[in-house]
């Protein structure tokens, strides 16, 4: 047996596992192929941390004299929170002022994945993406903003459905020029 089939084997018996515990009868219709598709459906969304940045930005930054501010915005964001293993999802907004080098706006959102399909707590993430596209682009400056919802404050805990998170992290002029940070704050309005 090859060890994908073993791990794949092992993380379905530990779904049966739970579900034998909270008490299911995993012999009925509904809940006889739940174990291999939370194995898959698991897979899928932690295949982020198969993701190596460099190969997901494949090349794709430019010489450019391009120096006005580069922003993609409402980028939809989905992970796991890795307290409780609950989706939590939103949009993420970036900024950046090149610095004679500009990336194909397809790369941003394909960066901002690769690190939401891990598990994660928001924060990490939005740093995460701000460090990884400075290093690919060595810009002026760079800016992300993410506003979440959790379902672990929606279905559980505190209970505040309407309640969302902002997070932020901001580089180089977007820190340190409260104009760029403004301006950057007042497009994604």
């Amino acid at each position: 047996m090859n060890r994908k089939t073993d791990v794949t084997e092992r993380i379905s018996d530990l779904v049966e596992q739970i579900l034998i515990e909270l008490g299911e009868d995993i012999d009925r219709d509904g809940l006889k192929r739940t174990p291999e598709r939370v194995e898959s459906s698991l897979k899928f969304l932690t295949k982020g941390y198969k993701l190596d940045i460099e190969k997901v930005i494949n090349g794709a930054v430019f010489d450019a004299e391009y120096d006005e501010m580069v922003i993609v915005k409402d980028i939809e964001v989905y992970s796991l929170c890795e307290h409780h293993l609950l989706p939590f999802y939103g949009k993420c907004h970036i900024a950046y002022l090149p610095n004679k080098k500009i990336i194909g706006l397809s790369k941003i959102p394909r960066v901002v994945d690769a690190f939401s399909r891990r598990l994660q707590v928001q924060e990490r993430l939005t740093t995460d993406v701000a460090y990884a596209l400075e290093k690919q682009l060595e810009p002026k400056g760079i800016g992300v903003v993410i506003e979440a919802y959790h379902l672990c404050m929606m279905m559980r805990g505190v209970q505040k459905q309407n309640s969302s998170t902002i997070t932020s992290c901001m580089l180089g002029h977007f820190k340190s020029d409260s104009k760029t940070r403004n301006e950057f704050l007042d497009f994604i309005k």
